[in-house]
């Protein structure tokens, strides 16, 4: 009886709130019944992910959001910082500076380290133009003049179009908007930003006269000697040409969920009230390792940024090949495309524009015999070996220590170049 009693009263009391709310909204004449009584939302309230230019921003720094239409009509989303508030150069030339994420990354990769340590704020208040790019497919890139990300032939890429495409449309349009009559730029990408770098280049060797210098952290074009377990145990699958990378391919990897990625963000960001269940769960991964404990937590808030299945495929595909070559579609489509049964190889011969190889010596992605391979291909290089002796891949992004090393030195060489040419 006692239990009936409780249900009755608080069905009464629902049944007066909600006449109450009704008797308001009818009153007011936007009154939806369907809303009201069959809302098939979940009544969860999560704060809205920051974008690149809302984390740029939050340190005082002028923010700008472009969207770019590539010649194959994919639309990328780019950042830029364009003067430094410090110095209040909006006026006085500044040298252009385009920065390329990793795979599965984002531009919110590069700024994660805060002002003090993070690349592109370190460029921004040497007086430079920053650019932070995002790959077709990620995040910030998910348009198209066409296609729907529903459909199948959206994700019909691999990292070539990345740099035969992407790159090349980003860096036209960073000249173009900086309005300074400007032909060439400095480039730092990391891992895939370092390939797609290498696609272009020698694809499309014009581009080599819009290059000023360029950087690249844990090159990847020859795979041949990479340690990576787990890429070394999926290649003889997902490597070859058969029914396994078949079903794999032409798909997103890891399908966008804005409820998930709105979740991550809100367990991780700073001033959250989980936040510090986050960083545990970072301390445990990372316990004895060197990586910045504050921008790890916000990794794991913005990523993974989100691509095709066939750029895996093709890394792959290069590990068991043991070339750096274009795609491989299987005998008859090859022929058709490329006039042979196999892909053939980037000429990075061609690339005669001036590249820095930035490399680790714990790098299981990036091999010391591999990196100085391709080196021996190129024909205006600088190798530079990173001193810390336990310098992984992902350290390139997220070390402590990643100013030192390599943040000071590369602004350093863009300097250089332009008190040598000015």
């Amino acid at each position: 009886m006692k239990n009936r009693f409780l249900l009755a009263l608080i069905f009464l009391v629902v049944a007066v709130l909600i006449s109450q709310s009704t008797a308001a909204n009818i009153r007011s004449g936007d009154f939806d019944f369907y809303k009201l009584y069959n809302d098939p939302e979940a009544h969860i309230s999560l704060k809205g992910r920051r974008t690149t230019s809302d984390r740029m921003a939050a340190h005082g720094y002028p923010a700008e959001h472009h969207h770019i239409v590539t010649e194959d009509g994919y639309i990328v989303g780019v950042f830029r910082i364009p003067y430094s508030h410090k110095l209040q150069n909006q006026n006085e030339y500044r040298p252009i500076v385009l920065i390329q994420h990793g795979l599965t990354s984002c531009s919110d990769a590069w700024v994660l380290n805060g002002p003090d340590d993070g690349l592109p704020y370190l460029l921004a208040d040497a007086g430079y133009d920053v650019w932070l790019g995002n790959a077709r497919g990620n995040t910030y890139s998910r348009n198209h003049t066409s296609l729907s990300t529903e459909h199948p032939y959206f994700w019909r890429f691999s990292w070539h179009e990345i740099g035969h495409y992407d790159i090349a449309a980003m860096i036209d349009y960073a000249l173009k908007t900086n309005g300074q009559g400007q032909k060439a730029i400095h480039y730092v990408g990391h891992s895939q930003g370092t390939t797609v770098f290498f696609t272009l280049m020698s694809t499309r060797p014009e581009y080599n006269e819009k290059i000023k210098t360029a950087h690249m952290y844990a090159p990847i074009a020859i795979m041949t000697n990479l340690e990576n377990a787990f890429v070394r145990a999926v290649a003889p699958y997902l490597g070859q040409r058969n029914a396994y990378s078949l079903l794999f391919s032409c798909q997103e990897f890891i399908p966008n969920n804005d409820f998930l990625l709105a979740l991550l963000f809100n367990f991780c960001e700073p001033d959250q009230m989980l936040r510090p269940s986050c960083e545990k769960v970072m301390e445990n991964i990372y316990a004895k390792d060197r990586k910045n404990k504050t921008a790890l937590p916000e990794g794991l808030a913005t990523h993974p940024g989100g691509c095709s299945t066939n750029q895996m495929i093709h890394y792959l595909q290069e590990q068991q090949s043991g070339h750096f070559r274009q795609y491989d579609h299987g005998t008859a489509k090859n022929l058709e495309i490329y006039g042979s049964e196999t892909p053939p190889d980037y000429p990075v011969e061609e690339i005669t524009s001036k590249v820095y190889l930035w490399y680790g010596l714990n790098d299981n992605l990036a091999a010391v015999e591999d990196v100085l391979a391709l080196a021996d291909r190129l024909p205006n290089r600088e190798v530079r070996l990173i001193e810390d002796p336990l310098w992984d891949h992902i350290d390139f992004a997220m070390n402590m220590e990643a100013r030192k090393y390599l943040n000071d030195p590369v602004i350093e060489i863009m300097q250089e170049f332009e008190n040598d040419n000015n």
